[in-house]
């Protein structure tokens, strides 16, 4: 598996639309220096997870030369030692339109023999996209009145918990936005926080939230951040987080953290995807 430092990305540069199959557009990048500076032993995780990638705009042609379009779903497990840069899976996808195919299990298993090999570890793909989230799976946070002051760095500090009580709650947000490190383009997402533990001030963690309002980092490193942070500051004994970005040029990921033994959450889209 080859690896590359962010800066050395094609990700806001001109790039030529590609007009044949072309695996080696995918670009990989190493996730162990960001979890190093969050102090994260990359040998002994402290959580478990996955990115769910959500593709809207899958095409290739039959081996007669019909289009056949499709949207999937992809699954990269938060173990493999590389995430996979947003534009470069954009541009790799895109390299399969004039690509023909016998049918769509062929293009199921070059989709995932290419992933896995760019992630250094098993993706998964599925001819679907989850439904639509028909409630809140918990309470807003966005309804407080609150005064914000800090926009970035993010800053755990901010993060308050009472160690007296002890509650079981799931807190909702939709005002994570970071920046990509690369091109400082916007990512917006909405943020679901399950846990167990003492329970966390509401006005504290929304503060948190927004500061990373002009933080630059990948959508997976900030997800790992948030993780951490309320690891560190609130330690709830059980803990789920999941970021559900806004899509961009035809891909949205959803990159969920939780500690071990947690249940996955269900597979939904918020009205925003």
């Amino acid at each position: 598996m080859t690896t590359h430092a962010p800066t050395d990305s094609p990700l806001g540069r001109h790039t030529h639309y590609p007009d044949r199959y072309d695996p080696g557009l995918l670009y990989p990048v190493p996730r162990a220096p960001a979890r190093a500076a969050l102090g994260i032993d990359a040998a002994a995780l402290p959580f478990i997870g996955h990115d769910r990638w959500q593709a809207f705009e899958l095409s290739w042609l039959d081996l007669r030369g019909k289009p056949c379009v499709a949207c999937a779903t992809l699954w990269v497990p938060a173990t493999s030692p590389a995430l996979i840069e947003s534009k470069s899976l954009k541009l790799y996808l895109n390299s399969l339109n004039a690509h023909r195919f016998p049918d769509a299990e062929a293009v199921r298993a070059c989709i995932e023999a290419d992933l896995s090999g760019a992630a250094g570890a098993p993706v998964q793909l599925m001819f679907s996209l989850p439904p639509f989230e028909t409630a809140a799976p918990g309470e807003s946070i966005d309804v407080l009145d609150v005064t914000i002051t800090s926009y970035g760095p993010p800053d755990a500090s901010l993060l308050q918990a009472d160690p007296d009580t002890i509650v079981e709650e799931t807190l909702t947000s939709a005002l994570l936005k970071s920046n990509c490190p690369v091109t400082g383009q916007p990512d917006w997402a909405d943020v679901c926080i399950r846990y167990r533990g003492p329970r966390i001030d509401r006005a504290s963690l929304l503060r948190y939230l927004v500061s990373f309002r002009e933080h630059a980092g990948f959508h997976e490193q900030c997800v790992e951040q948030v993780f951490v942070d309320l690891m560190a500051r609130c330690a709830p004994q059980r803990l789920s987080v999941e970021a559900r970005y806004t899509r961009r040029g035809g891909l949205d990921i959803n990159p969920w953290r939780a500690t071990p033994g947690d249940t996955p959450p269900p597979p939904r889209r918020t009205l925003r995807q």
